[in-house]
C-alpha cells in the first residue's frame, strides 16, 4: 500500500539523477510533528504506535521544524527548472525513517497532502537507517535522534540533528545559517581554544593565517549548496548563505575568509560575533535552517523561534 500512494505522489515529480542532485535525507519526526506519536510508542510500544498512525492515515502530520526548509528548497528546484527544464543540479528530498511501512502510509499521505516534493520513502522499522545514506548519495541528513546524526557523521554524511520547535515561518528565498568552528570548519582552533585559552587560540589564529582551515562536518554540503547558489545572480538568486560565527572578526575573521576563499565558496553575508549571542541576528535573517554546534546557540535560536540543527 504505501509502494502504491508513493507512486502516485510521484507521478508529477521530476525525476532526479542522485549522483548530479543534492539530496538531502530527512526523518519522519524532523519534518513533521509527532513528538505526540513518540510519547505513545515511547510509552506503550510499537504495535499501539502503529494501530494509532494506521487509525489516523489520512490525518496530516502538522509540520515540524525541518518542514519549511523542505518547502524552500522546493521552491529553489521550481526556479532551477523555469531556467532549464533539462537542469540536473537539483535538490532531491528523501525520507529516511525507522518507521515500519506499516505505520509509513500516514508520513506519505501526510507529505502529499502539503504537496511536499518527496522522491523516496524509506521505511527501515527498528534497522539503522543511516546504513543507506550512501547508497543513495544523500549529501544532508536531518534526524531528530542524536544516535542517528552521530552514526551519519562517522559515516562520513553532513548531519545535524533537528529538535522539534515552534518556528516563525521564513520567506520562500532559502536561507541557511552556518556556524563556523566545527561545522564549517574543523575543531582544530576549538581545541587550541579548549588547552590555551582565548589567548592562545588568538595567537595560534595569528600564525595559521594563510594556512586554509580543516574541512568540517557541513562542509560538504555547503559546497554543493554553494554550486546551485552559483547558477543565479545575486539580486535574484532563490538561495542566500551565511556564516554566524562565535570568532572575532578583528583577530580571527581574515583566516575565515581566506579559507572560505581557497575552497571557492561564495557566503553572501558574514558576522562575526566575538562572543555575542547570536539570537537577535538570526532573528533579523530568519533562516530556514541554522547549523551550530553549541547548544546554548541553538536554545538562543529556538527562543526566538529559528529552526535549528545541533552538529554534535
Amino acid at each position: 500500500m504505501a509502494e502504491t500512494e508513493s507512486t502516485v505522489l510521484n507521478t508529477n515529480v521530476k525525476q532526479k539523477d542522485p549522483s548530479e542532485a543534492l539530496v538531502i535525507a530527512v526523518t519522519a519526526r524532523a519534518i513533521f510533528d509527532l513528538e505526540e506519536e513518540h510519547a505513545l510508542f515511547l510509552a506503550k510500544g510499537k504495535d499501539e504506535y502503529v494501530r494509532h498512525q494506521q487509525a489516523n492515515q489520512n490525518k496530516p502530520l502538522p509540520p515540524g521544524t525541518a518542514f519549511s526548509f523542505i518547502q524552500a528548497v522546493q521552491h529553489v528546484n521550481e526556479q532551477l527548472l523555469a531556467n532549464d527544464l533539462m537542469e540536473q543540479d537539483l535538490f532531491d528530498v528523501i525520507v529516511l525513517s525507522n518507521n515500519s511501512p506499516e505505520s509509513g502510509v500516514r508520513i506519505i499521505n501526510s507529505a502529499k497532502h502539503y504537496g511536499l516534493e518527496i522522491s523516496k520513502f524509506c521505511f527501515v522499522s527498528n534497522e539503522d537507517s543511516t546504513q543507506y545514506l550512501k547508497s543513495h548519495h544523500v549529501k544532508l541528513f536531518l534526524s531528530a535522534d542524536r544516535t542517528d546524526v552521530c552514526n551519519a557523521l562517522r559515516r562520513g554524511v553532513s548531519a545535524a540533528l533537528v529538535f522539534q520547535q515552534e518556528v516563525q515561518t521564513p520567506s520562500t528565498q532559502l536561507r541557511v545559517v552556518f556556524d563556523g568552528d566545527s561545522v564549517l570548519f574543523s575543531d582544530e582552533t576549538d581545541q587550541v581554544f579548549r588547552e590555551k585559552g582565548l589567548e592562545g587560540a588568538v595567537q595560534y589564529e595569528r600564525a595559521m593565517e594563510t594556512v586554509p582551515m580543516g574541512e568540517g562536518p557541513l562542509k560538504a554540503f555547503a559546497m554543493r549548496l554553494g554550486k546551485i547558489r552559483k547558477k543565479f545572480s545575486q539580486e535574484k538568486s532563490p538561495i542566500r548563505t551565511y556564516l554566524v560565527t562565535a570568532r572575532s572578526g578583528r583577530d580571527m575573521g581574515i583566516r575565515a575568509i581566506k579559507t572560505l576563499r581557497e575552497w571557492g565558496l561564495a557566503i553572501d553575508e558574514a558576522f562575526f560575533m566575538d562572543g555575542a549571542p547570536k539570537g537577535p541576528i538570526l532573528t533579523q535573517i530568519q533562516p530556514h535552517i541554522f547549523f551550530d554546534d553549541g547548544l546554548h546557540n541553538i536554545q538562543g535560536a529556538q527562543e526566538v523561534g529559528v529552526p535549528s540543527a545541533w552538529v554534535p
